[in-house]
């Protein structure tokens, strides 16, 4: 891991997100790179800087399938950005955008590049069907269309079929949560997503977006689902990954459309350009192990941020994973 300068750290300029689109709602007529370029296109403008001042964009996309080639590059020149930027996509499936904060901080630490676009794009409603053996051409009978979302983003690699969820409930089975703990969480954290948006609390990090529909263009400017939910369900729904399991689609990770873009540089470029950035980057962590253990990853990998920071978990007010 590259060790941050504490004479001249790594500072976020700004940060910008979209709405938070249902699977084939909102946001349904907006591609992952169009969601993209508005996500990056916001933080540009909030960090106060030209467009052509950005060195490098990465965006993380997962299902890339259909959306032609280098959506990194497609959401960087939607947003307006110059030719010169050079842009990488990022696909490390749900690590996706955090890896592209990882690697701009670590390039402007290098001393590479002065000012880097990070950030993550999906529109999991148009991710298509894929026919795997057409190449060649299915000579007769029937064939078998691959779900984009399933193949390539919510199941295992290494044991096809299986849904990651699968493995979730058997650490959750490994640590004894119980159904109660899980419904009790997932019903605080619509809670306070709810309250969030009912006090404005996203308003000033969401990028509202305009889709032309129909009936014209509509406006969307907040996230969908916590709005739809209802509390008074959630103990009520069946497992979503083993029989007796206790995980449910309440506290499941969604199937959603969206897209994030933050603007990085040093804090030395940031005062030469007049910036007011909201947050420093003081060390970061990365961990693999085995695939099957993924929901234990970020364990060591906070512990490596930690260190690389200088904190122990007793300094941390808040931890977002």
């Amino acid at each position: 891991m590259t060790a941050f300068s504490s004479n001249d750290p790594i500072v976020v300029a700004s940060c910008a997100r979209t709405p938070i689109g249902d699977f084939n709602g909102a946001l349904a007529g907006a591609s992952s790179t169009e969601l993209g370029a508005m996500a990056v296109k916001a933080a540009v403008e909030r960090a106060g800087i030209d467009g052509d001042a950005v060195d490098r964009v990465y965006m993380g996309c997962v299902l890339p399938a259909g959306l032609g080639q280098n959506p990194a590059r497609q959401a960087a020149l939607g947003a307006g950005l110059p030719l010169g930027a050079q842009a990488t996509t990022i696909n490390k499936v749900c690590g996706s955008g955090m890896q592209t904060a990882i690697m701009g901080a670590e390039a402007l630490a290098s001393g590479s590049v002065d000012i880097v676009v990070a950030g993550g794009m999906e529109s999991m409603t148009n991710a298509p069907y894929l026919l795997k053996k057409h190449r060649a051409g299915a000579r007769a009978g029937h064939d078998t269309a691959y779900d984009h979302v399933f193949l390539d983003g919510l199941e295992d690699a290494y044991d096809p079929g299986k849904a990651m969820g699968e493995f979730a409930q058997v650490t959750a089975d490994e640590y004894q949560l119980t159904r109660e703990q899980m419904d009790e969480f997932s019903l605080e954290s619509l809670r306070r997503a709810q309250e969030a948006i009912s006090s404005g609390g996203f308003a000033g990090e969401i990028a509202p977006v305009t889709i032309a529909g129909r009936k014209g263009e509509v406006t969307v400017d907040t996230d969908e689902a916590p709005g739809r939910a209802m509390p008074d369900k959630i103990p009520g729904l069946r497992p979503a990954f083993a029989k007796d399991g206790t995980i449910t689609a309440a506290s499941s990770s969604k199937i959603s459309d969206g897209a994030a873009a933050l603007v990085l540089t040093r804090e030395s470029v940031a005062k030469a350009n007049g910036l007011s950035p909201v947050a420093r980057i003081l060390g970061l962590g990365a961990h693999a192990q085995k695939p099957a253990l993924f929901t234990t990853a970020p364990v060591p990998a906070i512990q490596k941020a930690l260190d690389q920071a200088g904190w122990s978990t007793g300094d941390v007010d808040l931890f977002e994973i």
